[in-house]
């Protein structure tokens, strides 16, 4: 197969997984999901000879470097806008949900979000991308122990983080079931 015909394999059969691990990382910003997903797509088309026989891990390493330009971008952006006094964000009403309409498992997220951002990008590839630490370690560009090790550590602090939330069990009990 040549490196055109692996490309467009590639791009067939990954397009939606990329799109979903661009789409989950721009929580909001629906707009520059397609603009990643080209960038990441348009890497790979340059680079079709170096795709590797499993390219999902390699296309995921290509969509984080891709994310951290458009977050950089995104900021840059936002600056200019504050400084220009355009900022229709700063003119909008700010809306607050009532305490019972939030979404199921948002303490999950509350916690990953205490998180470092290391931490959460090893987390989210486990968990959202199904990855294992062979396939995280092409993402991240480390080796296989230094991505099962920082699995390993992101899973402990997160179960530290979701007990630090978490009321303690007395006081979690009604008042007249406290004292048996």
């Amino acid at each position: 197969m040549s490196n055109d015909e692996i490309f467009a394999a590639a791009y067939r059969e990954h397009y939606w997984a990329v799109s979903r691990y661009v789409a989950r990382r721009l929580d909001g910003r629906a707009g520059e999901v397609e603009e990643v997903v080209a960038e990441v797509f348009t890497v790979a088309w340059r680079r079709r000879a170096d795709l590797p026989a499993a390219p999902l891990p390699w296309l995921y390493g290509v969509a984080r470097n891709c994310l951290a330009n458009a977050v950089r971008g995104y900021g840059r952006r936002r600056r200019l806008l504050d400084r220009l006094g355009n900022d229709q964000t700063a003119h909008a009403r700010h809306i607050v949900a009532a305490p019972d309409s939030e979404h199921p498992g948002a303490w999950v997220h509350d916690a990953l979000a205490r998180l470092s951002p290391a931490d959460q990008e090893v987390l989210r590839l486990a968990a959202w991308e199904e990855l294992g630490a062979g396939e995280i370690a092409v993402v991240l560009g480390c080796g296989g122990r230094a991505a099962a090790m920082r699995l390993h550590r992101a899973r402990h602090r997160l179960r530290a983080e979701i007990d630090r939330m978490r009321p303690p069990a007395a006081e979690a009990l009604p008042e007249e079931h406290r004292h048996g």
